[in-house]
C-alpha cells in the first residue's frame, strides 16, 4: 500500500514516515509542498494521503482541493496533520475535500487508529474481556 506524505519539514516526514514503517507501510512518498505532492500523485497513485496544512507554495488545503478535482482522485482517503487546531480550521480542511484531521503532536498509535479508521479496518482492542 502506497503512502504520500505533504509536508514542508522533512523532520515531520520523516517522523510521519518511521512511524508509517513501524506500522507496517513500507511504501512511504514524500513530497515537501502540495505541487510536489501533486507530482508524486502523477508518478503514481497512493492508497492513503497524509498532509500538513501550512506549506509554501501550495498549502494542505489548496492541496487538497485541487487533488479532488481531478478524476480518480475524488475517494483517496486524506488525513490532515497539522499543527492548526482551531475549530475553524477543521471545518476549512473538511470543507477541502480531507477526510479526517489529526492534530500534531500525536501518538503512534493515534496515528495507527486514525488510518485504520480511514481505510475501513477494524480496531483492536487490547481491553480485558
Amino acid at each position: 500500500m502506497r503512502v504520500l506524505i505533504v509536508d514542508d519539514s522533512p523532520t515531520m516526514r520523516r517522523i510521519i514516515a518511521n512511524t508509517l514503517k513501524k506500522l507496517g507501510y513500507d511504501d512511504v512518498v514524500e513530497a515537501g509542498d502540495g505541487t510536489e505532492g501533486l507530482d508524486c500523485i502523477a508518478q503514481g497513485q497512493p492508497n492513503l494521503i497524509l498532509t500538513d496544512w501550512s506549506m509554501p507554495y501550495m498549502d494542505g488545503c489548496e492541496f487538497v482541493r485541487t487533488l479532488r478535482t481531478r478524476a480518480g482522485m475524488e475517494t483517496i482517503p486524506v488525513l490532515m496533520v497539522t499543527t492548526h487546531a482551531e475549530r475553524t480550521h477543521v471545518m476549512q480542511a473538511l470543507q477541502a475535500g480531507v477526510n479526517d484531521y489529526l492534530v500534531k503532536p500525536f501518538t503512534p498509535d493515534t496515528l495507527k487508529e486514525m488510518i485504520d479508521a480511514l481505510l475501513g479496518r477494524p480496531a483492536i482492542c487490547n481491553s480485558p474481556s
